[in-house]
């Protein structure tokens, strides 16, 4: 749908930061606050010299601040931007990473998506600073918590269901209060395979608009340094966790015994998702490997019983 002509309902963009004031400015500079397009920044408490450093920022681009006492993870700082963004008025919400670019048309064509339907929840086409796509769309495999984009030459086989990633979406106000919002559950990481998972569970829709786009530089705003060999020791963390975090809220009985099955061999794909390189100073992926099973591990034993 184009509404290009006429002002478009009051939407808003949020934005989650932790210690990422410099992507801020690198990336969102030019997605400036009008009459019908709020820019919310949500500050994930790193420190008081950052915090500061993001007000100003607002200032000058006329955003929007909510400042967290705490880092309260991804999915509540969103929810937090999320809310302000209703009580001012905004009828649709923008999510986008400190380290996504997108234009300001593609954010237009993402806000009329769901001005057009009040049901859906909608991603641009995500991609890397080379060119090469991201996202396109992604399918979790419900019989072992793999996934796979539709990219892929020999993806796994059985049931699928999609989700659109939370580094950039758009969904209108009445979807995200209907749906509830993010699970803070999550923290970091799945809180957009969840929140896909319960769209669709209330008759709600999902899509990729290929027409709309984003350039992401992952790993931008990961919150532990990355090893110069491979990704950050809480991406492998909260990846591995936040899968049997997933299962213990959604899957049957049969489906959550198979998933658990198959834990350790799923980890250790995620964990090798990293290269090759970083298995030769392996700690630390030992680690977050070891730590992310047993927590996923009693997490679902608090949620479902031993």
């Amino acid at each position: 749908m184009s509404v290009e002509g006429t002002s478009r309902p009051k939407h808003a963009v949020v934005i989650v930061n932790y210690g990422s004031s410099g992507l801020l400015l690198r990336n969102h500079s030019h997605t400036k606050g009008t009459s019908d397009r709020l820019v919310i920044i949500v500050d994930n408490f790193s420190s008081t010299d950052e915090q500061g450093r993001v007000v100003d920022l607002a200032n000058l681009f006329g955003w929007f601040v909510e400042l967290m006492p705490t880092n309260v993870g991804f999915g509540a700082g969103v929810n937090a931007g999320a809310a302000r963004a209703v009580r001012e008025g905004a009828q649709s919400i923008v999510v986008v990473n400190p380290d996504a670019h997108l234009r300001s048309s593609d954010i237009d064509a993402l806000v009329d998506e769901v001005v057009a339907d009040h049901e859906l929840m909608v991603s641009p086409v995500i991609r890397r600073s080379d060119g090469a796509v991201w996202f396109d769309g992604i399918d979790l495999f419900l019989d072992s918590g793999r996934m796979a984009s539709k990219r892929r030459s020999r993806p796994p086989s059985g049931s699928r269901r999609p989700w659109l990633s939370g580094a950039c979406f758009a969904i209108s106000a009445h979807l995200w209060e209907r749906v509830g919002g993010f699970d803070s559950d999550y923290f970091l990481y799945w809180e957009d395979v969840d929140l896909s998972h319960r769209v669709l569970d209330i008759g709600g829709k999902l899509s990729v608009l290929e027409r709309a786009s984003a350039v992401h530089d992952e790993g931008g705003t990961h919150p532990s340094r990355p090893d110069v060999h491979g990704r950050s020791s809480l991406y492998y963390y909260f990846n591995i966790r936040n899968r049997l975090v997933y299962a213990a809220k959604h899957l049957d009985d049969r489906r959550l015994t198979s998933w658990k099955w198959q834990t350790a061999r799923v980890s250790y794909e995620i964990v090798r998702g990293g290269g090759r390189r970083q298995f030769l100073r392996p700690w630390r992926l030992v680690r977050a490997y070891l730590r992310g099973i047993k927590d996923g591990f009693s997490y679902v034993r608090s949620a479902r019983g031993r």
